[in-house]
């Protein structure tokens, strides 16, 4: 060794050992009071909300919705249609890639599309329209429709549950009735999944290998640009709990900030709170199992909610709640009061004496931290009075939420009710209708199952004009009166409270962090 290479060695020996002893570079890290807790990471088999959000998180798609409610491509560069509107050819955007830094390939779109598709009520509706679906080459897929079919864009940029997020075809191969278990996606951060701890914590960091459009962020669609190194969800059960940690600065977001807080935090200065997009109130009846496989005894229900009174129980501020006597959301183009009478205890009791119920067992769950748990004791209370046999029981989300998948009865740990509140996407129109979707085995949970419906919905896929579709949408609401696959509690806005110090911060319909610096 020279003495010139000598130096050199003992110079880089030095720096090594000055650089060792010098802090880490602080990291910025986001903290998030999140709604509820995630039981599993697959975007696919639940239309869970929490799920959703950390797809959102993890994920990212051909195209999105900007906040005016229009599609945008978000992984797609470029597309186009044939003359005959049959041919879909999508080209993928350069430099896209997976978290494991693999490229992300028209494969693995075509994987994804398809697994989405055996779920998805949307989705299920496009792939029954679609002769083939396949990579031409790595960067391009080709979607062949039987016939023309005028909602291609808006399933693959729909918003919310199930969203068809686009992940590896290795991962996508997986059966959609199986959930995955690598969190390998191709959004804009990464779960770290050694520190998910459900009921704790979970953790994200900045994807470094994600490509960012170019474009602002504007709702779901644009530049999902990381701004902060890590993203923290902390599990807080307890409403008091984590309005204190936001008060002392311990967190930075408290989702659904319950409306009786908002008054305790409008005197900080440092606390800023804002309205989030509309949600449907929804109950949910099991279909599979007495005594609610008894369209009568749902008619029962249907007239016995009363809208103000149960949404009042979340709520007083008018400007934060709305009756919607409909079965879809009340600014949707397709809304429609068609058929819908008036809450009535009178007509309710009498419905259920036709029905013939007999005391059977009614178990109706409630996640107690979500803002539809007051309403849940109300309904609960009202169904009494009319002499229905009802077993409440409280519980977290996360509980509920793999709970509501039993098909069992009663008995054996089964189900017969519980409140949620879909978001506005998923209550916008028939064939992406979260709870309107009546395909027996293949419907949300409670499997309602009607003909009727699901060929209106199909109808509705093929109409010339809104004229065309608002006139079948009628048509459902009409048929949805009848049949009762859900029953409509009304419409209502979540509130989030935040660091005031907080940019960027998106109103996107759902909560996102991309776009947001401390």
């Amino acid at each position: 060794m020279t003495r010139w290479t000598r130096r050199l060695a003992v110079a880089a020996a030095a720096m090594a050992l000055t650089m060792t002893a010098l802090p880490a570079l602080a990291q910025t890290v986001l903290k998030v009071r999140p709604f509820g807790d995630l039981r599993t990471i697959d975007p696919i088999t639940t239309s869970d909300y929490m799920v959703r959000n950390h797809g959102y998180m993890v994920y990212d798609t051909l195209f999105a919705q900007d906040s005016s409610g229009a599609i945008k491509p978000q992984m797609v560069e470029r597309h186009s249609v044939s003359a005959d509107g049959l041919t879909w050819t999508f080209v993928l955007r350069d430099g896209l890639k997976f978290h494991d830094n693999q490229p992300v390939t028209a494969e693995d779109v075509v994987a994804s599309l398809k697994r989405w598709g055996e779920r998805d009520g949307l989705g299920q509706q496009l792939m029954g329209q679609t002769a083939s679906l396949t990579a031409t080459d790595a960067k391009t897929v080709t979607l062949v429709l039987k016939e023309r079919w005028g909602l291609v864009l808006e399933a693959l940029g729909k918003p919310s549950s199930m969203v068809p997020f686009i992940m590896p075809a290795r991962i996508a191969a997986t059966p959609a009735t199986q959930n995955i278990t690598d969190p390998v996606g191709s959004g804009p951060f990464m779960m770290v999944r050694a520190e998910w701890s459900p009921g704790a914590r979970i953790v994200y960091q900045k994807a470094s290998m994600y490509v960012p459009r170019a474009e602002p962020a504007d709702g779901l669609a644009g530049g999902k640009r990381a701004n902060v190194d890590r993203v923290e969800w902390i599990i807080m059960p307890d409403a008091q709990t984590a309005l204190n940690a936001l008060q002392a600065g311990e967190i930075d977001i408290f989702e659904e900030l319950p409306p009786d807080m908002i008054e305790l935090v409008k005197s900080n200065s440092r606390i800023a709170v804002g309205r989030l997009s509309a949600l449907q109130g929804v109950m949910r009846m099991n279909q599979l199992q007495p005594p609610f496989n008894n369209p009568k005894l749902r008619q029962a229900i249907l007239r016995l909610v009363d809208q103000e009174q149960t949404l009042r129980a979340y709520v007083d501020d008018k400007s934060l709640y709305t009756n919607c006597p409909s079965f879809f959301m009340c600014d949707s183009p397709y809304f429609s009061n068609a058929a819908w009478k008036p809450a009535d205890v009178a007509a309710a009791r009498q419905l259920v004496r036709e029905s013939g119920y007999a005391g059977e067992k009614i178990v109706l769950l409630d996640a107690t931290e979500t803002a539809l748990s007051p309403a849940t004791l109300v309904v609960a209370q009202a169904m009494r009075d009319i002499g229905l046999n009802v077993d409440y029981q409280a519980m977290d989300w996360g509980t509920l939420s793999s709970r509501r998948t039993s098909k069992n009865p009663v008995a054996q740990g089964g189900w017969s009710a519980f409140l949620s509140g879909p978001a506005a996407p998923d209550m916008w129109e028939p064939v992406g209708h979260l709870a309107l979707r009546s395909n027996c085995d293949r419907a949300w949970f409670g499997w309602p199952c009607d003909e009727t419906i699901e060929k209106l919905r199909a109808a509705f896929t093929m109409a010339p004009d809104l004229a065309g579709r608002q006139a079948i949408a009628r048509q459902i609401q009409e048929r949805a009166v009848e049949t009762v696959p859900y029953i409509p509690v009304g419409q209502f806005w979540l509130v989030r409270g935040y660091q005031a110090s907080l940019k960027g911060l998106l109103v996107a319909g759902l909560p996102v962090y991309w776009n947001v610096s401390k």
